[in-house]
């Protein structure tokens, strides 16, 4: 009742001024003429006095003419001007205005009460911060969103013979359950194939078996795999994993973009945009949460009540998120198989050997590829890698000397 008597008092202090400019529009006519009537009193006035200046002489016959014809005119001129304004401006009678007045204000609320939100409570900072945590508390856990959620794409196109390498490597774990090394590199490798929920149990092993040795990469890296493992969206138990990750490291990269996603998914953008706008400000143009920042940022500003303009992007290194054999891959199938080993690893390198040909790539991308090849035993192709380097690096020193590191552990440099 009390939002309808507010409404209503708003509505006749809005209708107010339009009643009172009918009412102005009839006292204007009124007063319009008795100005009228007041000038042709002026006019009269004017003539007589002409007839006393012509009777002592102070006028001749011709220049009383002029001046009657003059003042005659202006008397017609001012009698038609009154005549026409009354004629044009009738004025509206006083129960006619308040009619108007009072169908303007009726016809705005009827429209409300047909067309408006009706009951709509409103929904201050504290109703707001507890539907969030509310949200946030009762969102779906990861089993419930891997049965509808479909998973996000692989990270690359899958080779089939990398897939069967994991078959092999998950045959090998089942047997070797304490396998740190083989876990880390199913968890690896999983995930670049888009067996995300495998490689998130890998890696929740890895943790397992490092105790309180896990690092806040190994938490993220777990949280990364489960969001993926549902298309995006961040459970509760992800949520845990950032938590942790978080702990060890708050500046991880990682962990902080998931975080700032979470607060997203759970109604809470001025988190978001706390997190995301410290971590775009100390991340490096090629850091993997950059691009995904960038395109929501803006959006989470204005939801967040926030004005915000996107900084320009100084660079953007064209071999962001290409992936090759690390030292810790090539170390964890230190306990394969021996040609499963080798097989595995040439896969690996074969892909990024494959990138770099046709894209391009960082001193430290070649300079795993040399030392993969290396560790294979191709020294012919690493030697040949490592030549094409020195013209494409030649006139970056400091490239070259990684580089060249990395070709004399493979024994390729002469």
């Amino acid at each position: 009742m009390t939002f309808w008597i507010i409404v209503s008092f708003i509505a006749a202090l809005a209708t107010a001024p339009l009643v009172l400019v009918l009412l102005r529009a009839r006292a204007s006519d009124a007063d319009d003429s008795g100005n009228t009537a007041v000038e042709l009193r002026v006019y009269k006035d004017q003539l007589s006095e002409v007839e006393r200046d012509l009777s002592r002489g102070m006028l001749s016959d011709e220049a009383a003419k002029r001046a009657r014809l003059e003042i005659s005119r202006r008397m017609l001129d001012a009698d038609t001007k009154g005549k026409q304004h009354i004629t044009k401006d009738a004025p509206l009678p006083l129960w006619a205005a308040l009619t108007v007045g009072a169908l303007v204000l009726g016809g705005g609320i009827w429209l409300y009460a047909d067309m408006g939100a009706l009951g709509y409570k409103d929904l201050p900072l504290k109703d707001r911060l507890e539907w969030a945590n509310e949200l946030r508390e009762t969102r779906p856990s990861q089993a419930t969103a891997e049965q509808t959620a479909p998973a996000s794409p692989p990270l690359d196109t899958p080779d089939p013979q990398h897939i069967v390498l994991l078959e092999k490597l998950r045959a090998a774990l089942d047997t070797r359950p304490n396998d740190l090394q083989g876990h880390m590199l199913m968890a690896r490798n999983a995930a670049v194939v888009g067996e995300y929920r495998d490689a998130y149990a890998a890696q929740q092993r890895v943790i397992d078996l490092k105790g309180d040795g896990a690092t806040a990469e190994d938490y993220a890296s777990l949280a990364d795999m489960m969001i993926l493992a549902v298309g995006g969206y961040v459970s509760p138990e992800s949520e845990a994993a950032i938590t942790k990750s978080m702990a060890r490291d708050a500046n991880n990269g990682t962990a902080n973009y998931y975080a700032g996603l979470m607060f997203a998914q759970t109604g809470r953008p001025d988190m978001t945009f706390q997190l995301w706008s410290r971590l775009l400000s100390n991340s490096a143009p090629d850091d993997l949460w950059v691009g995904p920042i960038r395109g929501q940022i803006e959006a989470v500003a204005q939801a967040a009540g926030v004005r915000y303009t996107l900084p320009p992007l100084s660079a953007t290194s064209p071999n962001a998120g290409l992936k090759g054999p690390t030292a810790d891959d090539i170390d964890a199938a230190a306990d394969m198989d021996a040609n499963d080993r080798q097989d595995f690893i040439r896969s690996m390198v074969n892909q990024l050997s494959a990138r770099l040909a046709n894209d391009g790539g960082s001193p430290e991308e070649w300079a795993r590829l040399i030392s993969s090849l290396g560790v294979l035993g191709d020294t012919a192709r690493a030697r040949a890698i490592w030549n094409e380097a020195q013209i494409i690096f030649g006139p970056d020193p400091k490239a070259l000397a990684q580089i060249s590191a990395a070709a004399q552990s493979a024994g390729v440099t002469q």
